[in-house]
């Protein structure tokens, strides 16, 4: 059973959540994380799944597995990847499917890194419906999606300032993160290299082709009434701050 209780105190501020594969749970089936890289998202999803102790699913995570592993949804992917092709949607939501059946978690899931298309928001949305057996025309219940929204320069100068040390692994930021002496690590006195990826050309594509896929997205939840923004332009801690009390405006709809 977890307490959280809002500012109050009081038993009636209490929020319990417990047996949530009940039809009278408490709160939204799913929260989900939407955000460009760099915006932090992966972070705060970590910290909202370990405040709630809920289950936090990075499908990037759950990709790498299946291919690690050659389950045979993996080995499928590996074999369409190793042609240059992007891996269909019945894969990956196959991926996701086994993952989360495999968890014997009945409550709340919180998402990071998916859905990246309509296609798979509207199959999430079958899915979860299938999984709880509770109505999303509640809009307490319906999947909540929280889109940390973040200027483009500060995208720039989180990605393409991210330098990292070839000895110790220790990531630093030129413009955020600096290390004592410029360009060498504080620990191992190695000269610090940036990743092909963190290019500030492959960073503007990477950008420019996130915002083609996210935007209609977005636009979908936003028409649901679901969609929950953020402005990630802030410091960590505030954007953490911001994000609980959407998610407490949340679970209070589900308590009335």
């Amino acid at each position: 059973m977890i307490e959280i209780k809002t500012a109050s105190g009081s038993n009636r501020d209490v929020h319990r959540v417990g047996a949530l594969n009940t039809p009278q749970r408490l709160g939204p089936v799913a929260i989900i994380f939407l955000g460009p890289p760099g915006a932090g998202k992966g972070t705060q999803a970590r910290h909202v799944a370990n405040v709630y102790r809920f289950p936090h699913i990075s499908t990037g995570d759950v990709f790498r597995s299946h291919v690690a592993k050659k389950t045979p949804l993996g080995l499928q992917a590996a074999k369409i990847m190793s042609r240059g092709m992007l891996v269909p949607d019945e894969v990956v939501c196959g991926m996701l499917s086994e993952h989360i059946r495999g968890l014997g978690f009945a409550g709340c899931l919180i998402l990071d890194g998916f859905p990246r298309s309509v296609a798979q928001a509207k199959w999430l949305d079958r899915f979860l419906y299938m999984r709880s057996g509770v109505s999303h025309d509640l809009q307490c219940n319906a999947p909540a999606a929280i889109q940390i929204s973040i200027e483009r320069d500060q995208l720039l100068r989180r990605l393409a300032g991210r330098r990292s040390c070839p000895t110790c692994g220790r990531t630093y930021n030129l413009y955020f993160q600096p290390p004592r002496n410029p360009g060498i690590c504080d620990y191992e006195g190695a000269e610090l290299v940036m990743r092909p990826d963190d290019s500030e050309n492959v960073v503007r594509e990477r950008l420019m082709i996130h915002d083609q896929n996210a935007l209609p997205v977005t636009e979908y939840y936003l028409r649901k009434g679901r969609l929950l923004e953020i402005d990630g332009n802030k410091a960590a801690e505030a954007v953490r701050t911001a994000i609980a009390v959407e998610l407490e405006s949340v679970f209070a709809l589900a308590r009335a």
